[in-house]
């Protein structure tokens, strides 16, 4: 490859506009060039500057919006050339956009020097790279009452709330957002082996460096701190097609339960008139823990219990004449009382019993910092053991709702999520 001092004047000339149109715009787009609008001139500089490792062609092929550098190219560079020498004059053109190597030593403005994302942006990283930072980044903006949280199976969001940013907004003196509403997830599975309980999996926070870069310089900064190696870590791969553009191919196990508990509502619903979960809801904060210990997980466990044991209505039962006592005439509490109905409807009794000790098992988790003083300890295994859980507590309420559409009366009755693939994590 050659150097900046290597080049014709045309190419370098054409270098500048290039970076003055980069760093002058708002969301460093490209210098847009075709056959109508551009001398033969001005294409062969391209060509030059290609061949040179400085410019990079983002042209139609390559993502939807040209304006726009989507990530590194993924494209030679011959085949770039390829595409700038057979523009024709019904082609609407290309992006033209200054590598890392063309930036180089280039005085940024000093606006970038408190916004490290801004900074990298001006430096040559494109708009859909994705950095990868810790969970924990995440954990100011879920506990700040200004800040509504929002949490997937695969992403999150987080932003403002109405009167929040109306306060903000009368202050405001500077540039820039305090929301992102793209975050994925990432895993390390490099340390993961299925066999060896003892394993772990390392989740990340995905982001893409142009959402980044409108985050204000303070929230940029803060980010940064929290910002870890990408070597090793993928995104989720639901998160970035849905980025991409493409459908879910899948659920995660928290879309699974909360519509497996809508499911087993409606079935219910079908044969005694009531449903059996007071709600499918559940809290913005409740998925994934954002920090493996010990006080992460009790606040996971608490929530969960909460969705499953405490949310069925004793009144469903009773509609459904369920047992409330057992044979010693002792009261039963709610998943005795399921348990004796489904055996007393046909469900063999060891798999009754073996489909709601799941629950069984939340329940008692959830009673164990209430009798116990507990030490904060890190567990790095505890991504894993949530991850078990989940299949588990799932698996129970998938078995109860095809029980229940086994039913004459719900004959018919067809799963939302009939044929979509179920990611553990």
């Amino acid at each position: 490859m050659g150097t900046k001092s290597q080049l014709s004047d045309n190419a370098r000339q054409l270098l500048k506009r290039v970076k003055k149109r980069y760093l002058g715009s708002r969301d460093f787009n490209g210098l847009h060039v075709s056959r109508p609008t551009s001398s033969e001139g001005v294409l062969d500089a391209a060509i030059e500057l290609v061949e040179a490792g400085l410019v990079q062609v983002v042209g139609p092929g390559d993502y939807l919006n040209i304006h726009i550098r989507p990530w590194p190219s993924r494209r030679t560079g011959a085949a770039q050339i390829s595409e700038l020498r057979e523009l024709t004059e019904n082609d609407y053109g290309v992006a033209l956009y200054p590598m890392a190597k063309a930036m180089k030593g280039v005085k940024l403005p000093k606006k970038y020097e408190r916004a490290p994302f801004s900074r990298a942006m001006a430096r040559g990283r494109s708009t859909l790279e994705v950095a990868f930072f810790s969970t924990d980044v995440l954990e100011g903006y879920r506990n700040d009452a200004r800040f509504r949280f929002g949490m997937g199976d695969f992403g999150i969001s987080f932003g403002l709330t109405d009167e929040a940013y109306e306060e903000e907004e009368a202050e405001r003196d500077f540039e820039g957002t305090t929301s992102l509403i793209h975050l994925g997830f990432g895993y390390d599975m490099r340390g993961y082996d299925p066999n060896d309980p003892d394993t772990s999996i390392v989740r990340r926070v995905a982001a893409f460096y142009g959402d980044l870069d409108d985050l204000t310089p303070a929230h940029q900064q803060r980010w940064a701190s929290y910002q870890v190696d990408a070597d090793g870590v993928d995104p989720h791969p639901v998160w970035f097609g849905s980025q991409m553009g493409r459908w879910p191919d899948g659920v995660g196990p928290f879309h699974r339960l909360t519509q497996e508990l809508e499911n087993i509502n409606e079935l219910w619903q079908n044969l005694w008139e009531m449903q059996l979960f007071r709600t499918h809801h559940t809290p913005d904060d409740f998925g994934w823990i954002l920090r493996p210990d010990q006080r992460e997980w009790d606040h996971f466990v608490l929530s969960l219990d909460k969705l499953l044991s405490d949310n069925i209505d004793p009144k469903a039962l009773d509609r459904a004449d369920a047992p409330k006592k057992n044979k010693a005439g002792q009261v039963l509490g709610t998943l005795a009382r399921l348990e004796l109905f489904m055996i007393s409807k046909g469900v063999a009794k060891e798999k009754a019993k073996w489909a709601l000790k799941p629950l069984r098992d939340v329940r008692t988790a959830r009673q164990k910092p209430a009798h116990a003083l507990r030490v904060n300890l890190t567990d790095k295994t505890l991504v894993r053991k949530q991850m078990s859980l989940m299949h588990d507590v799932d698996e129970v309420l998938i078995n109860i709702r095809q029980w229940l559409a086994s039913h004459p009366s719900n004959k018919g009755w067809v799963d939302p999520l009939d044929g979509l693939k179920d990611y553990p994590i």
